[in-house]
């Protein structure tokens, strides 16, 4: 390892554990030309995750672009920053379990609404409002009403049931929101 003082190429290892993340492991060194020490961290290096966009482009895997997204969600609800923290982590690693190199943006934003249903129902539809692109009010009330017929729990792990209510004769009412 190049010493980051005299830039000499040999070094000892003082010191060795694992970071506090578990993630990597930390070492102090000592540089055997100046004798000073600095730290290194060994990693492993993870190969690159790619997402599969709706128009087709693909670009790599974004850990803070996904947790932008959950912030905005979250925006003005009583979630930690720690909660999202952990969405994103187990996002990034059930995709990393799959040992695929592209997965579809679809499946990701499923994934991160099947969390933040469970989390926070506000937090759901806000990110399913921009995931899902609703066209219009009817869109957002379908969801909204999927959400109030099947609470957290309740629900299958599928792609959400749009129900709309029928009078006798067969026609479509208007939804009751519940004032």
């Amino acid at each position: 390892m190049k010493c980051p003082y005299c830039s000499q190429p040999e070094s000892k290892v003082v010191d060795s554990r694992d970071s506090e993340t578990g993630e990597a492991v930390r070492r102090r060194r000592e540089c055997l030309s100046c004798h000073k020490r600095f730290t290194t961290y060994e990693r492993v290096e993870a190969v690159p995750l790619w997402v599969v966009k709706k128009d087709g482009r693909r670009e790599e895997f974004n850990r803070r672009k996904l947790i932008g997204g959950l912030v905005n969600a979250s925006t003005k609800r009583d979630i930690a920053s720690a909660q999202l923290e952990a969405i994103a982590d187990e996002v990034e690693s059930a995709l990393r379990a799959r040992n695929v190199t592209e997965v579809r943006s679809i499946e990701v934003g499923e994934m991160v609404m099947q969390h933040l249903r469970t989390l926070d129902e506000i937090a759901y539809v806000r990110f399913a409002s921009v995931y899902r692109s609703f066209r219009d009010v009817q869109q957002m009330r379908a969801t909204i009403e999927d959400v109030l017929a099947n609470p957290p729990g309740t629900r299958p792990p599928e792609a959400p049931r749009r129900r709309r209510r029928r009078a006798d004769d067969g026609r479509e009412l208007p939804l009751d929101m519940g004032k």
